[in-house]
């Protein structure tokens, strides 16, 4: 049976560092205040804010869909890496997602169009799908590719994305929504290590969505969490075996390897656990705790068995107790964006870090050895970790990447606070026309940040259109980003638009699109009411609530 005593030699006939040469994040201009949502939903206060651990989330209007989502955060970082990399440098692209608005046709096959000025249509990869998983997966077959005969020496580009809905009751305060997109390549900043990845794969029913016809999934909460756990035992134990194997794991504990310690998060407040699980799996696994330090008072818990205690909650305080310390230290600053945005699925982990990059400066972040879990329902999980270069010189990789994040805290800072009663009205909405077509969206698109991609209208055959909100022009400029404060208007030429009037009179931008027989346009073929002719709307709801009815009306 193969194994690792010759990796050493095996390893030199890799490609040198391979990893992620730039990553961007995207989510929504809106958000809903958790604690309002507490007081509307009329439960207890402090339950979504305290025992959830969430503050904010973001959601998505009728204007925005995975593939608007998606669209957004590629274009958002090619656009921050002009004159570094371009669309023709691109050899794969995957695209991670459970948000599904087309059982057949990929969110890939839709973001061929950013490439299309270029003329880069060789490119390998496509859709995957698994839960909170699928993003994980994309980003290990892009890896794989790299270092595989099959690589031919371009960047791969990972992009993962979802928009978490529920249907009323207790779980929607866990949605969210967003994407991130990642390059990969050699020579990069953050290098994942190799060999060292324990993985564990499971057949259980604890979230997923049979329902095709409803954006909401079926979900066993308590099931779901045990399986977190558990997922999270066995990857600690076999990441460990593998990662002392290749000498970067010394002693018993892998929290003391780690300078950070990132989890997929469809809540803040299993994160903690889950942190304080680790050091229950590092206790377990120590030969000779200290009980004087860090275990200490922890004595009466040394033969515990973990599959036992998932929600044994002696056990959970007390850990959750002798590991605050740590969790400050090693994953608190991980969880920006899981707090203030919410679960946005694939993208959760690469939030995380997303968040913890712009939580340090590039010199603290300089050699950190960063431990990542991911977990998706079903399921599927994994524990991997990556290293960050020591070079922060200006103009390195790691000044690029972190140049590429400089705007993540000033866009949450910007977004706009939805009342939790427009929240639920537009949660509705979207409801009431999933899947419906011919359909026009009613959405306000001012109050979209700039650069970003919008639905402007779904044909009798299913078809989707798209448009931009002017971008502000960005760049990368030796590990600096540059940015002006006037936007600029969309570059027609890349994006192939063509301006066109719908039935209302007012002037839109559709995508265009090959012809197909019979039909020479993508333009909805429905008639918008007057009360939804996209023009300036001062709020969201302003928008929906005059789309509701009217959009109602036409099913």
């Amino acid at each position: 049976m193969p194994g690792s005593a010759n990796m050493d030699e095996h390893y030199k006939h890799y490609p040198t560092n391979v990893g992620i040469i730039a990553i961007d994040v995207y989510f929504p201009s809106q958000y809903v205040d958790q604690g309002e949502l507490e007081l509307y939903d009329g439960i207890s206060t402090g339950k979504y804010t305290i025992g959830l651990g969430q503050d904010k989330m973001g959601f998505c209007t009728d204007r925005e869909d995975i593939n608007s989502l998606c669209l957004t955060v590629v274009e958002r970082l090619m656009r921050k890496l002009e004159g570094h990399i371009s669309y023709e440098h691109i050899g794969r692209l995957e695209v991670g997602t459970e948000t599904i608005v087309d059982k057949s046709k990929s969110v890939k096959s839709v973001l061929m169009q950013l490439f299309e000025e270029c003329e880069n249509t060789d490119m390998e990869g496509i859709d995957t799908t698994n839960a909170c998983y699928g993003g994980t997966a994309a980003l290990f077959n892009a890896i794989n590719w790299i270092e595989s005969s099959s690589w031919d020496g371009r960047y791969a580009l990972v992009v993962a994305g979802d928009i978490a809905v529920y249907a009323t009751g207790n779980a929607r305060c866990t949605g969210g929504a967003g994407a991130v997109a990642m390059i990969l390549g050699e020579y990069a900043p953050l290098v994942f290590d190799r060999y060292a990845r324990g993985i564990h794969m499971q057949h259980v029913y604890d979230f997923y969505k049979p329902d095709l016809a409803s954006e909401y999934p079926v979900v066993d909460g308590k099931l779901s969490v045990q399986c977190y756990q558990h997922a999270l035992d066995m990857c600690y134990e076999r990441y460990s075996g593998k990662a002392k194997q290749e000498g970067f794991k010394e002693g018993s504990s892998l929290i003391d390897m780690a300078d950070g310690v990132l989890f997929h998060s469809p809540y803040c407040k299993l994160v903690q656990k889950s942190f304080a699980r680790l050091m229950a799996n590092d206790f377990l696994s120590d030969p000779n705790p200290d009980f004087k330090g860090r275990y200490a008072g922890l004595e009466a818990f040394r033969d515990m068995q973990l599959d036992q205690c998932y929600f044994d909650k002696e056990v959970e305080k007390a850990f959750m107790t002798a590991s605050k310390p740590l969790f400050e230290e090693k994953t608190r600053k991980s969880m920006l964006l899981g707090n203030q945005v919410g679960n946005m699925y694939t993208p959760s982990l690469y939030g995380g870090l997303v968040s913890h990059l712009v939580s340090h400066t590039v010199e603290q972040l300089a050699g950190q050895r960063i431990v990542l879990f991911s977990y998706g329902s079903g399921l599927a999980s994994s524990m991997f970790s990556l290293r960050i270069t020591d070079d922060t010189s200006l103009g390195s990789g790691l000044q690029t990447l972190y140049s590429c994040l400089f705007d993540v805290k000033s866009r949450l800072e910007s977004r706009q606070k939805i009342p939790p009663q427009d929240f639920d009205r537009i949660m509705k909405l979207r409801e009431d026309t999933h899947n419906k077509a011919p359909y026009v969206p009613v959405g306000p698109t001012d109050t979209l940040f700039p650069g970003t991609w919008y639905l402007t209208g779904i044909d009798s055959m299913h078809r989707r259109s798209y448009a931009t909100v002017p971008p502000l022009p960005t760049s990368v400029a030796n590990g600096h980003a540059t940015s002006s404060v006037q936007p600029t208007p969309v570059d027609l030429s890349r994006q192939r638009k063509r301006k066109t009037e719908d039935e209302t009179g007012s002037s839109s931008v559709k995508m265009s699109s090959p012809s197909l027989p019979g039909d020479s346009s993508l333009v909805p073929d429905v008639i918008a009411p007057s009360a939804i002719v996209e023009t300036k709307q001062s709020s969201v709801l302003e928008a929906c609530q005059s789309g509701v009815t009217a959009k109602i009306s036409q099913s």
